[in-house]
């Protein structure tokens, strides 16, 4: 039904919201960084995190993403800690996280240090322990026998295995007006700058329309959809929403790695992504995050001794970066995600890696967020070579990287004196060669 009722409502609403844009002048030549507040530290509180807020400047950090900070269901509960997407109450703070009170000062603690605060929304389903199984069983989806049901895949009719969880019924207004009230709690009493929206693409259209007309007139959010274009929904959805995950960049930078694409389909994947997205529209590239870390494996898991390449590659593309917790300190473990679990701060050369990417976006304003700033594509005539540009007026900005093992030799005939920021030495562009992996930043 829930399928079937997205479909209908991109028919007949309207998806252009006259406050949608955010004000990215804060925010442009940012990144965006995931916290796993319970694998954060030993403790797994907020207070442990808001202590090192004031490092993440050094990561060029803008936005705080907040995983889910609610209390988590114990009914069907999966490992012993449950999962963050598992929310019994809306309106309250996980306990093992620290008190509201903690939260607060966490958020005015980013503030402080010129970041916003995004939390994670979970607006599809509940666990199976919130207030609104018992008082009101007709907000959620049931079967043919009058059951209330988790998630189906509605392509196949079964469950999608997220049994720890009961599906919310969007056909009833009253539950859609209830989770606003719940959105706009935050916003009002927390001031949080916005929302990620799990899985957005699972609820209508005219639903997200709603929040976002009512939260933007209390504040000017944020607000990060966990979908894209090319999911249900498309683009008439995906424009709602100020910024979406580059999906399917990832999957492509994930199928390089082990040689099922290669450097054309990168290149197809960019152009038909700056084609199809409006030019107002933020794409988050990343190569990891908590699904992926957990599920997929850890970025020297799915890139080898690439990791670095493909993450440099994430700040070049149109766009914004996203760090999860952990990186910057070269994790190399897949973090639990039903059991308590924290990220080892050891000393790693990816601190540095992230503080230089950083500094080079802060000091060469065509990386940054900007619909004039112009991307292009150098023919290489090389699977294995990426080669792109961008310009704004006098100025340009070059990436070139090898996405394989082997070393390479390539030409593009473009002339002229350029500087390795990276590397700060001297660099010929116009022929050279490429050891495995190897990447530059040229001005």
């Amino acid at each position: 039904m829930k399928k079937l009722l997205l479909f209908i409502t991109l028919l007949s609403v309207s998806c252009q919201n006259n406050n949608k844009s955010f004000p990215i002048d804060n925010i442009e030549n940012g990144v965006i960084y995931e916290v796993n507040i319970r694998q954060y530290s030993k403790t797994g509180n907020f207070d442990d995190f808001t202590k090192d807020i004031h490092k993440l400047k050094d990561l060029g950090v803008k936005i705080i993403w907040l995983m889910p900070i609610h209390p988590i269901s114990k009914i069907k509960r999966k490992g012993t800690l449950g999962s963050y997407y598992s929310i019994s109450d809306y309106k309250e703070v996980n306990p093992e996280f620290g008190s509201k009170k903690d939260l607060d000062e966490l958020i005015a603690e980013a503030h402080k240090n010129d970041m916003l605060v995004i939390l994670d929304w979970v607006a599809n389903h509940t666990g199976w322990d919130h207030d609104w199984i018992n008082t009101n069983p007709e907000y959620y989806t049931k079967d043919s026998n009058g059951e209330i049901t988790d998630p189906i895949n509605p392509d196949t009719g079964q469950s999608w295995g997220w049994t720890d969880v009961a599906d919310l019924n969007f056909d009833n207004m009253e539950m859609q007006n209830e989770m606003i009230e719940a959105m706009e709690y935050w916003v009002k009493e927390h001031d949080i700058d916005g929302y990620r929206l799990d899985a957005a693409h699972s609820c209508p259209p005219s639903f997200w329309k709603k929040s976002i007309d009512r939260l933007k007139n209390i504040k000017n959010v944020l607000m990060l959809a966990e979908s894209d274009g090319y999911h249900p929904g498309g683009f008439e959805l995906i424009e709602m929403f100020d910024m979406s995950y580059n999906w399917s960049g990832h999957h492509v930078l994930n199928s390089i790695y082990k040689k099922e694409n290669n450097s054309d389909d990168l290149i197809e994947n960019i152009n038909r992504n700056i084609n199809d997205y409006s030019s107002d529209h933020i794409l988050m590239n990343f190569t990891s995050n908590h699904d992926e870390n957990t599920w997929a494996g850890t970025v020297f898991d799915r890139y080898g001794k690439g990791a670095k390449t493909f993450g440099a590659l994430t700040y070049f593309l149109p766009g914004m970066p996203l760090i999860y917790n952990g990186q910057e300190y070269g994790l190399e473990k897949r973090l639990e995600f039903f059991e308590k679990d924290f990220i080892p701060k050891n000393k790693s050369d990816f601190y540095d890696f992230y503080s230089n990417l950083n500094l080079i976006k802060k000091k060469n304003n065509l990386l940054n967020i900007d619909s004039k700033v112009k991307f292009e594509v150098i023919e290489i005539g090389n699977k294995s070579i990426v080669c792109f540009k961008r310009s704004k007026a006098n100025e340009s900005i070059y990436f070139i990287a090898n996405l394989s093992d082997e070393i390479l030799e390539f030409k593009t005939g473009i002339k002229g004196n350029f500087l390795s920021i990276i590397e700060k030495s001297n660099y010929t562009l116009e022929s050279n060669t490429l050891k495995g992996w190897e990447f530059h930043i040229l001005k």
